[in-house]
């Protein structure tokens, strides 16, 4: 089988930020890295989760809704996979900027998160969700489209 272009990304070199993984016609795969991987520190299962119907309820609510096609976590819990259609790349780093605020500032009950809503409903970790996102929103704070590149981190 062919290797696919994600596993060419040297993970020993990945830092945490936001880069362009893959585009399909229309359609932008954003790597949403929060955790540098293979240094054992990694989002915890509950936080992820969290993270994840968080990220995925602001940004199917915000301006960029019609754009939004996907948004999940990492099996490797170091970030969340974002898909758009359509979205200018700088508009996509807004959009990650103000979720990562968003999840840093949220109160109250966690979106989708009751028994007939979600398939793990018990494994939440709010707190651990505004963690992580409090620590993204300085790495992204001058993020730009020129930095969404991984060349620096592709195999030779």
């Amino acid at each position: 089988m062919e290797r696919i272009p994600s596993f060419s990304i040297d993970h020993t070199k990945l830092e945490r930020g936001m880069y362009i993984s893959r585009i399909d016609d229309d359609i932008v795969t954003y790597d949403i890295r929060m955790k540098r991987p293979n240094r054992g520190d990694y989002i915890s299962n509950g936080a992820l989760h969290t993270i994840e119907h968080l990220f995925a309820t602001y940004a199917r609510n915000s301006e960029y809704k019609a754009h939004i096609i996907y948004i999940g976590p990492m099996g490797c819990r170091t970030g969340c996979y974002m898909l758009t259609r359509s979205l200018p790349h700088a508009d996509a780093i807004k959009l990650v900027q103000d979720s990562m605020r968003f999840m840093a500032d949220f109160e109250g009950a966690i979106p989708g998160a009751a028994e007939k809503e979600c398939g793990n409903y018990r494994e939440h970790d709010l707190p651990g969700a505004k963690r992580e996102a409090a620590a993204m929103i300085p790495v992204l704070e001058d993020w730009t489209v020129e930095k969404l590149q991984y060349q620096a981190y592709i195999e030779d």
